[in-house]
């Protein structure tokens, strides 16, 4: 009778060849049920700690947007427990091979249930926005859902294999008509763009490469699509010399930037 496949071992493989990949429910139900409310009061304005984030969204904008605060944790206790969770960091490690994990950005992400193509986000690469980053350090996302998420809700769009055709430059995150970006694109020859939707449960996480495709359609369910983006890097990672940015200006502080697994 031979073994069950080793978990860590097949999601790690995923994410070599497709350049991404998805993981169960591995953040405790009881602790996603306590972070729903802690996210709606950061949406709101109150702040736990009195520390503001960095909104780009704020109270009174167009509701079909998709809404996205920056460094969420540090106005609140309970998103800073669950962005700091350690199985986040275990599988990480898991899947990269690494020594050290760090939290270095953390995006509050919340889709409305208004179908609005508003509620899009375009096609890139996250490498596209870190430019404050050497570009040969490994950074990558972890991308954990705090609702179910499905084929109707707007779900994370992958291309596999793209993280293979290199850092191309083109995309654009606010962009919400998807056909009229793919009609732009110039891609390497032989690439096939493909696309995968990230299905995930309550408290299911997925892993993207730096240079992997990925978008997202509109929320056409009737019920808000919640989740968090955790930008991650290795020990195999460096500031650009002289970058200034609250990217990589506070990771010596362990409340901006968590490390999650080994030392930093």
């Amino acid at each position: 009778m031979t073994s069950p496949a080793n978990p860590h071992a097949q999601a790690r493989a995923q994410f070599e060849r497709d350049g991404f990949c998805t993981v169960p429910a591995v953040i405790p139900q009881d602790l996603i049920e306590r972070t729903v409310p802690h996210m709606d009061a950061v949406m709101l304005g109150h702040y736990e700690t009195g520390v503001a984030p960095k909104p780009f969204w704020k109270p009174g904008d167009d509701t079909n947007v998709m809404r996205k605060v920056d460094h969420p944790h540090l106005a609140d206790n309970t998103i800073q427990e669950l962005v700091s969770h350690r199985a986040l960091g275990q599988w990480a490690a898991a899947i990269t091979g690494a020594d050290m994990i760090q939290v270095w950005a953390v995006q509050l992400l919340y889709k409305p249930p208004s179908g609005a193509i508003e509620g899009s986000v375009g096609w890139h690469q996250d490498l596209q926005y870190w430019h404050y980053w050497r570009r040969d350090s490994e950074l990558f996302t972890a991308w954990i859902a705090l609702s179910d998420v499905t084929a109707q809700s707007g779900p994370v769009l992958f291309v596999p294999g793209s993280h293979g055709w290199g850092f191309l430059n083109q995309g654009d995150f606010f962009a919400s008509n998807h056909d009229k970006q793919l009609q732009d694109f110039q891609l390497p020859p032989g690439a096939e763009w493909k696309e995968v939707a990230g299905i995930l449960p309550p408290g299911g996480v997925s892993f993207h490469h730096r240079h992997t495709f990925h978008g997202s359609g509109p929320n056409v369910s009737n019920t808000p699509r919640r989740s968090f983006a955790l930008h991650l890097r290795t020990e195999k990672s460096w500031p650009n010399p002289g970058a200034n940015s609250v990217y990589v200006n506070h990771l010596d502080d362990p409340r901006y930037c968590p490390v999650i697994y080994g030392n930093r």
